[in-house]
């Protein structure tokens, strides 16, 4: 047995000696090598979790396209960093503004006399521009005659775009009813009287329609007359201990605190039905801390609400200002 020397694999390590009496094996190099298991080189295995991601991202952004022509949303606008909302067609005029503008103005501008002409100039100055101030300080007005507010409300606001609109103020003067047309320009968080105000006819005074008849029930009517005396002295004064005595339970009723006392009832009208009545009541009160010997007396009439809780002892329910026609009850 011949023993051979070691030669070089293909891997560059030293071939052992082969013993023993069998041939010895000699590796085949023509052959393929074996095929080794893929250990995920080059990054592959990243390749579906991104295809993912992508495909959720693309799904996110056609919902979002979608849903912002369906709802027609707009995108928030970046022009504007300030809190004043800037003009512009979808920017909405300041109604409760321009209320509150024009009744200082109207202030101002119903008041003159000559005696105060000077005075009135300079206040009308911080509501009229600039120019106009100076080319007409009386702002229409030519310095004579006198004209006094007596009091003055909002009737009404007229936009006519998102930067100006004309307020109503329905106005007493010199003890005539009137509505002013006052021409209001907003824009950029400031506001202007930006014209003259135009005198416009009070709303006009209407027959309201026929009240209709109803029958009375004449022995619930007479039973009221007995009790009510005695609620209306308690709701004049605001005693709450024995206003509770005439009232439904649960019902809360505030009194009018003394600014008024019980006269009398002018006028009751009872209809006929169960034990749950809605009846019109109208009530002489005499006003308080007047001087005379006569005091002064106002009628008002209420509408009621009464439940017969006791046979025939009836108790209020509700109390609140009437809308019936007079010559209903």
């Amino acid at each position: 047995m011949v023993r051979r020397s070691g030669v070089a694999t293909h891997d560059g390590g030293a071939e052992s000696t082969v013993y023993g009496n069998g041939s010895q094996q000699v590796p085949d190099f023509d052959a393929a090598p074996a095929r080794r298991s893929w250990g995920g080189g080059g990054g592959r295995w990243m390749v579906w979790p991104l295809r993912i991601l992508l495909w959720v991202a693309l799904l996110v952004v056609a919902y979002r396209g979608i849903s912002a022509i369906v709802l027609n949303e707009t995108p928030a606008s970046t022009g504007n960093t300030g809190n004043t909302p800037a003009s512009g067609p979808g920017t909405q005029f300041p109604v409760t503004l321009a209320e509150a503008y024009a009744l200082q103005f109207g202030q101002v501008y119903l008041n003159f006399s000559p005696a105060t002409e000077a005075q009135r100039a300079q206040q009308l100055a911080a509501f009229i521009p600039s120019s106009i101030s100076s080319a007409d300080p009386g702002f229409g007005w030519n310095g004579s005659g006198t004209m006094r507010l007596q009091s003055e409300q909002v009737a009404s606001v007229d936009v006519r775009s998102s930067a100006n609109a004309v307020v109503n103020l329905l106005a007493s003067v010199n003890g005539q009813l009137m509505e002013l047309g006052v021409p209001i320009y907003a824009a950029d968080g400031g506001i202007v009287v930006s014209g003259e105000p135009a005198w416009l006819p009070a709303p006009s005074a209407i027959q309201p329609p026929s009240p209709q008849q109803v029958s009375s029930d004449q022995a619930a009517q007479s039973a009221l007359m007995s009790q009510l005396p005695a609620f209306f002295q308690a709701y004049a004064a605001g005693d709450s201990a024995t206003l509770n005595r005439f009232l439904a339970p649960g019902v809360s009723v505030t009194g009018l605190g003394g600014a008024v006392t019980f006269g009398s009832i002018a006028n009751l009208s009872v209809p006929a039905g169960g034990n749950t009545r809605e009846i019109i009541a109208t009530v002489n009160w005499q006003l308080a801390g007047q001087p005379g010997s006569t005091p002064a007396q106002l009628s008002m009439t209420y509408d009621m609400v009464v439940v017969d809780q006791q046979s025939g002892k009836w108790y209020v329910k509700e109390i609140r200002a009437s809308t019936q026609p007079m010559g209903t009850q």
